[in-house]
Order: structure tokens, then C-alpha cells, then sequence
């Protein structure tokens, strides 16, 4: 059983000792932490804070210890109940709250959940304000309110009707041209909040919905994470049907990943690529997405003329870098859109929208529009160090060995190569070095990683 406390929140797995897992203890101790710094950050004698959960087994659990917490020091509650991460992020700021909590272990199996943690703007605070919060819940350093002063609770379900509408005004959705096109879509919720939302976005757009794993009992039906050898079921069930498409979704709805019509994965690297040909299309402008996502956006963008930036792995690090160049849509390679029109936050509701109206326009198969993007294969793997190697150094050696190569170091090791690279970082709380690669063959990539790891290890042993 493991706890993880990192800068962006707490995660676990449920049940074990306290310390060791995510208890009860853990629980509000965490959440008395982020209350802490909220008030510690104000003036305003009165706080709000909106919270919402995936449907996750614990999830009722841990939103009453959540919402207890807050309201024990004074803070005020907006409970969503059962939500999205992106539809939370949107409250926040339409509710002039202070902050948000999601309690959600995204595409984490059903033992986790977690705690993530929002600013005022509704996006995810920052390294130096998550060690501000990690310190405070070492140190215990809580004033809970008097009786008088406790928080109130207000609970709100209407919120993800709301997120639908926001999501069908927004400029580049074409509403009757989705309807026209008549789709016929498979929906695998893995039985959380996107089997609620997701079907219901699409009834509003005029689409045929086949449910698959919909219910949202939190009893996920395989692993939660959507790639290719987890989800054979919705790529069989679109052939079946005679679907247009497959849409899936991970339990907290900010990961979107497609099916073409001949049961065939999309790509997740591929979800964004779409998104942004669609919108590069309609106005000039730029794009982010980490280091460890495909080449393909960097090639859609400049061919629409703009400009590609990457940044270091992190939903936090794609939204400070679009601000910094204005990115007009960016976000990851596992098949989160971050569009700011609507907000800084991974988003399967807008990245649906965009892209069947993308689809209705073009007038192809999802097979078809595949097809038309920039080839890579991508392949990752990872190596084990002993404790006592010094990673960092290793890192170094790699460094030295390519510098006549085009190499990024602000999140590890990348090396660009002319039709390839590789990016190698470190994990932050084991000796473990994770290898990405991506080329134009899936066996290139593959051998390039393998040549990595044959290098590491020889780097390891001198």
C-alpha cells in the first residue's frame, strides 16, 4: 500500500496505517493543511472552496472527511457531490471561491484516490505553494474555528449541466453541424462521473450514445487507464454497432482518448494533434504540449504557420508555458486538451466537442482523419538503479556524450534527432529512470530505447 504527497496533492492507496496509506488521519490532516494556506494567503474573513469527486468506492468517504474539515476551520463549502476534474475547475472561478478540491486518483485503479488542489483561478497551484502546504501538514500548524465561526455547506449538482452548456457556446463548437452529421458513438465511462457527463454532452449534440460501463458505481471494469490493451471491449463493441467512433474517458474525465470506426485505438498522442488541426485551422496561433508528447504537433502547428513550445512534464508546466507564448490550445500526449477559451485545465468535454465538429466538417471517417496526421510510434520503458547510483550524474554523462545533438534539459534529458528523440527523466522518488522515445516505426523507436538502456547501464557499472 503506498501514500505519495507531492507539490500538486496527496494520493493513496485506502485502507493500512496511518502515514503509510490514505486513512481517515491522512485525509484531514491534508485537507486541514490546504485550509490552512488558503487562510494564511487572505485577508477576506470568510473563505469558500469548492469540492467534487469522481465516482471512485471511497469517494463519499473522503468528500464528507474533506468537507468536515473545511468547514471545521471556518472555510465554506460548495460540494458538487459526484463531478469532473475539469467541471471543479470551472466552478471555481464562477463561484468566486477561493480555491477547489478534487478528490479523484484520476486513471488510478479503484484502491487510490487523492486529493488535487486548486488556486482561486481554478488551476492547479504551483511547486513552491504545494511545498507551502506539505510543510504546514508536517508541522501540524492547524487553528480550527470556534463554534460560532464554524463553515457552512452548500451542495450544488447542477454543475455538470452547467459544463455542458459553457462547453456547447463556445465559438468553434458547431452545434448544428454535429447534429447533422448524425454520429452513431460508443462511450466507455469505466463506470465513473464521464459515463454521466460524456453521454449527456453528446445527447445535447444530437449524437446516437451507446453506453458501456456508464453506471457510475466506481467499480471499475478494468483498469481505468485508456490505453490500447485495456480497452478491447469498446473497440470490439464499435464494429459491432456500426459506430462512427469510440470516446473514453479516465474517472475524473481529463483524459480523452478516441476509437476509430474499424475498432482501431486513435492514438492518445493523436486526440490532441486532432484538436489542434481542427483549431490551428480556423486562427494562427501557437501551441504547447510536454516533452514526452509526439512530434505531430509540433509538424500540425508549423504547418498551419505557428509556433511549438515544450514543456516539462506537468499539467502546471503546459499552462504556465501557453500563457508565457499564448498558446491557443496545448496540453499532453495522454489525451488531455487544455483550451483557453474555456480554461487552463485538461478537458474531455471540450476536446469532444472540437473534434466532432472537426469531423462534421471534414466529412471522413475517424479512420480516414487518422490517417491524414504525421506517423510516429512512440515506446516507453524504464530502468531500475541501485540505490546508491548517483542519477543525476548519469544524466550528466548522457549530456556530455550527445552535445553535439539538439538537447533540452529543463525536465531531464531530451535528445532530438532528426526524424527521432528520446527524453530520459528521473523519478523523484526511487532510482528509477523512465526512457520515452518516438520515430517514424514503432521497431525504431523500440531499438532506440533499447540502446538508451544498454547505454545507461553501461554508464551505471563505470
Amino acid at each position: 500500500m503506498t501514500l505519495i504527497k507531492s507539490i500538486s496533492g496527496i494520493r493513496g492507496t485506502i485502507g493500512g496505517k496511518t502515514s503509510d496509506n490514505l486513512t481517515p488521519l491522512d485525509t484531514v490532516k491534508f485537507a486541514a493543511a490546504y485550509g490552512s494556506w488558503l487562510k494564511s494567503q487572505s485577508s477576506k474573513q470568510r473563505l469558500k472552496v469548492v469540492v467534487g469527486r469522481d465516482a471512485r468506492l471511497s469517494g463519499e468517504m473522503i468528500e464528507k472527511l474533506v468537507v468536515s474539515t473545511l468547514i471545521g476551520l471556518g472555510i465554506d463549502v460548495i460540494n458538487l457531490g459526484l463531478s469532473t476534474t475539469p467541471t471543479v475547475e470551472i466552478a471555481v472561478p464562477l463561484e468566486k471561491a477561493d480555491g477547489g478540491i478534487i478528490l479523484t486518483a484520476s486513471h488510478n485503479p479503484k484502491q487510490w484516490n487523492a486529493l488535487k488542489l486548486l488556486n482561486h483561478k481554478g488551476e492547479f497551484i504551483n511547486g513552491e505553494e504545494g511545498l507551502e502546504i506539505l510543510n504546514i501538514a508536517e508541522q501540524e500548524d492547524f487553528n480550527f474555528a470556534q463554534v460560532d465561526d464554524l463553515g457552512k455547506i452548500t451542495l450544488n449538482d447542477s454543475y455538470m449541466d452547467i459544463h455542458i452548456d459553457e462547453v456547447l457556446n463556445l465559438s468553434l463548437v458547431d452545434v448544428d453541424k454535429i447534429k447533422a452529421a448524425n454520429f452513431k458513438v460508443v462511450v466507455d465511462g469505466v463506470n465513473s462521473s464521464g459515463g454521466v457527463i460524456i453521454p449527456k454532452l453528446l445527447k445535447e449534440l444530437g449524437v446516437t450514445v451507446i453506453e458501456l460501463y456508464c453506471e457510475p458505481t466506481g467499480d471499475f471494469p478494468h483498469n481505468p487507464e485508456p490505453l490500447k490493451e485495456h480497452l478491447t471491449d469498446i473497440c470490439k463493441l464499435v464494429v459491432e454497432k456500426q459506430a462512427d467512433m469510440g470516446i473514453v474517458v479516465d474517472p475524473d474525465v481529463d483524459r480523452l482518448a478516441f476509437i476509430t470506426n474499424e475498432g482501431e485505438m486513435f492514438g492518445e498522442e493523436y486526440t490532441l494533434v486532432a484538436c489542434a488541426d481542427f483549431v490551428l485551422g480556423k486562427s494562427k496561433g501557437n501551441t504547447v504540449s510536454n516533452l514526452s508528447s509526439s512530434r505531430a504537433l509540433r509538424d500540425i502547428t508549423q504547418k498551419h504557420g505557428g509556433h511549438y513550445k515544450a514543456s516539462a512534464v506537468g499539467e502546471v508546466n503546459v499552462v504556465s508555458l501557453m500563457k508565457k507564448t499564448q498558446a491557443i490550445i496545448g496540453g499532453e500526449g495522454n489525451g488531455g486538451i487544455i483550451y483557453p477559451e474555456s480554461h487552463y485545465g485538461r478537458d474531455s468535454l471540450v476536446g469532444v466537442a472540437l473534434f466532432l465538429t472537426h469531423l462534421a466538417e471534414k466529412q471522413v471517417t475517424v479512420k480516414e482523419l487518422r490517417d491524414s496526421y504525421p506517423s510516429y510510434f512512440m515506446s516507453k520503458k524504464k530502468i531500475e538503479l541501485t540505490p546508491e547510483l548517483d542519477v543525476d550524474k548519469i544524466l550528466e554523462s548522457v549530456v556530455e556524450a550527445y552535445s553535439h545533438e539538439d538537447i533540452t534539459t529543463i525536465d531531464g534529458v531530451k535528445i532530438d534527432f532528426s526524424d527521432s528523440w528520446v527524453h530520459l527523466r528521473k523519478s523523484n522518488t526511487e532510482p528509477i529512470i523512465r526512457i520515452y522515445t518516438e520515430a517514424t516505426t514503432q521497431e525504431n523507436a523500440d531499438d532506440l530505447a533499447e540502446k538508451f538502456i544498454a547505454e545507461l547501464k553501461a554508464i551505471a557499472v563505470v
